[in-house]
C-alpha cells in the first residue's frame, strides 16, 4: 500500500485537530482558584498590608510559630496587651481547603491550634492582628 503526499498531508492535519480539540478540552476542566475571591477588593487594600508588615518588623520580641508534633504553637509578643484578630490558613492548591481561626491567647501571651483538623498540605499562614490598638501582618509558609 503506497500513502500519496495528499493523504499524508490529510492525516497529518486530523491528528493536528484531534490534538488540539484534546488540549481544549483538558485546559476547560482544569481547576484554576485565585486567592481570594474578592480579589480586587483586597488589591485596594494592599498598602494597609504593607504598613501592617512594616508595624511587625518594628516589634522588639516578634511573632513566633513553631509546627509541634500535634499542634502549631503560636507565641505572641508578651509586652503587648488585649490582642485579636485572626489567623488565615490558605492552601494555594485546594481553595476547599482554606480556613479562618480567631486568636485566642492564654496567660503566657500564646496559642495552641490542634492540627488533628487541619488537613494535610502546604498552607500560607497570615495573621492579622492588633495589639492595644496597633495593627500588624505576619504570614509564612508551613507544611503539615
Amino acid at each position: 500500500m503506497k500513502l500519496s503526499w495528499g493523504k499524508g498531508i490529510w492525516a497529518f492535519y486530523g491528528l493536528f485537530v484531534a490534538m488540539i480539540l484534546t488540549m481544549v478540552g483538558m485546559s476547560v476542566v482544569q481547576k484554576i482558584d485565585l486567592v481570594t475571591d474578592s480579589y480586587y477588593e483586597e488589591e485596594l487594600r494592599f498598602q494597609g498590608k504593607i504598613d501592617k508588615i512594616k508595624q511587625a518588623q518594628k516589634l522588639t520580641t516578634p511573632l513566633t510559630w513553631e509546627v509541634t508534633e500535634h499542634s502549631i504553637q503560636v507565641k505572641y509578643p508578651e509586652n503587648l496587651k488585649n490582642i485579636s484578630g485572626h489567623i488565615n490558613f490558605y492552601c494555594p492548591s485546594d481553595n476547599r481547603k482554606d480556613f479562618k481561626l480567631p486568636i485566642q491567647i492564654d496567660a503566657q501571651s500564646s496559642q495552641s491550634i490542634p492540627l488533628e483538623k487541619i488537613p494535610d498540605g502546604r498552607y500560607q499562614i497570615q495573621f492579622d492582628w492588633q495589639a492595644n490598638g496597633t495593627q500588624y501582618w505576619n504570614e509564612g509558609i508551613i507544611n503539615l
